[in-house]
């Protein structure tokens, strides 16, 4: 598939009263790039965050105009965290990039090169996973290609972004780990950046009868359709489905390779266990 895209990596990035911890993401990710002239930066600020929107016009906007990279901050209506999901959409949809990937202002980049490799992937249709803290076997970060989102419209229509596109990757069978490490310097993983923050970030998690939470049945089926969408472009450029078909057809275990990436067992069996199979209501 021939790129179209201005850039070859977007990065999407919410952030809201973080200064330091920001700087130290975004000098980490730019100074550890090949080819930063191919990276493309979006940034999301709350219209009543003084502290993030001076921080970025004091320090971080001139550091890039220094470095001469392509950037854009977005000012939002607050959201909150409980909807963080509509910040990355709308910034994902402004992305001009082959590749869509999701950061976080706590997040630091360790690999030299991280964009060449995420740029040797160019033209598959597939969700890219860093090396993050105990190798969750979700993309904690997700990488996504353009296509996707060209197809469904957003990266998800849910807040918890990670769980929602992983979980497709595994049930398309387009999940695939890179060499890339990155630490997530969030408070319950190293003890940094506990604050309000953090502290104050509802989950849309662990209540199944929840409308609103990631395994509530509606959401289930949405993700199901949101799957058959996304194989259908795949049957359009000739890539094989036949797992998916598996899975819808009950003849294949969606988590088998989800299991083989977690050895530190850290996705409880109940969280997935309710997306396999018929869908407790």
């Amino acid at each position: 598939m021939e790129s179209k895209s201005t850039y070859s990596i977007a990065i999407l990035l919410p952030t809201r009263g973080r200064t330091d911890s920001l700087d130290r993401s975004v000098i980490s990710i730019m100074n550890r790039a090949v080819d930063p002239d191919n990276i493309q930066i979006l940034f999301a600020f709350d219209e009543d965050d003084s502290v993030g929107q001076n921080h970025f016009t004091t320090s971080v906007q001139p550091w890039l105009d220094l470095k001469g990279v392509a950037y854009e901050a977005v000012i939002f209506e607050p959201l909150g965290y409980i909807r963080l999901n509509e910040y990355l959409n709308a910034l994902a949809l402004k992305a001009d990039a082959d590749w869509v990937f999701f950061w976080n202002d706590d997040a630091i980049m360790d690999t030299a090169g991280w964009d060449k490799i995420i740029a040797s992937h160019t033209g598959e249709f597939k969700i890219l996973s860093v090396h993050a803290n105990n190798d969750h076997p979700y993309s904690i970060f997700p990488i996504v290609p353009r296509a996707w989102i060209d197809t469904l419209g957003y990266l998800s229509p849910h807040q918890i972004n990670d769980c929602w596109i992983s979980q497709q990757a595994y049930l398309l069978d387009v999940y695939e780990r890179i060499p890339v490490w990155v630490t997530h310097d969030r408070a319950d993983l190293t003890g940094n950046n506990d604050d309000e923050i953090y502290r104050n970030r509802p989950m849309l998690e662990g209540n199944p009868r929840d409308p609103r939470d990631f395994h509530h049945l509606r959401w289930y089926l949405r993700r199901m359709t949101d799957c058959d969408r996304l194989a259908d472009y795949m049957k359009s450029q000739g890539l094989d489905t036949a797992w998916w078909e598996r899975v819808k057809a009950g003849q294949q275990d969606p988590w088998v390779k989800l299991r083989e990436n977690d050895p530190n067992d850290q996705c409880k069996s109940w969280h997935v266990a309710y997306d396999v199979g018929q869908p407790k209501q």
